[in-house]
């Protein structure tokens, strides 16, 4: 067992983990961040993404040994102060959730868009999700509520 400390959503946490637990395993099992969702665990599917240090990872994909040090953030740590983040807001506007499953992993990698790109194009949104599937909504309304968000933004 490895001992590993990082901070999610803005929260110091120390874990001790297997050398071959991935991150998605440990956010959800070891600390109940359950909005880290996994699919496929081959990193097709985008539902475990999560920012680390500023940039969108599939966790399913890192070892959980390799965050140590790090900083995470999940769909749950978008709000603030009781207040839903813009981009949940739109989702919700939009009618950007059917299931729910994609959900948390399109939340960030649009959260990890906007953040280098405070606006994005069509195409650069439908990029930046792209490793994100959903089977419910056909993509149209999730690129309406992050294109909206980013509007916000300005």
């Amino acid at each position: 067992m490895l001992q590993i400390s990082f901070k999610v959503n803005g929260k110091d946490c120390q874990v001790d983990v297997h050398p071959f637990d991935t991150l998605a395993k440990v956010l959800r099992e070891k600390l109940g961040f359950v909005d880290v969702k996994t699919g496929c665990e081959n990193g097709e599917c985008g539902s475990c993404t999560v920012i680390m240090d500023g940039k969108a990872i599939v966790s399913c994909l890192m070892l959980a040994a390799k965050a140590d040090g790090k900083e995470i953030t999940t769909a749950r740590g978008l709000a603030k102060d009781g207040q839903l983040h813009p981009l949940q807001r739109k989702f919700i506007e939009h009618e950007a959730i059917q299931c729910g499953y994609c959900t948390p992993g399109m939340l960030m990698s649009a959260k990890a868009l906007l953040d280098s790109n405070r606006h994005p194009s069509e195409e650069e949104i439908r990029e930046a999700i792209s490793g994100n599937l959903c089977r419910c909504t056909g993509y149209q309304q999730i690129v309406e509520a992050i294109a909206d968000a980013a509007s916000e933004a300005k």
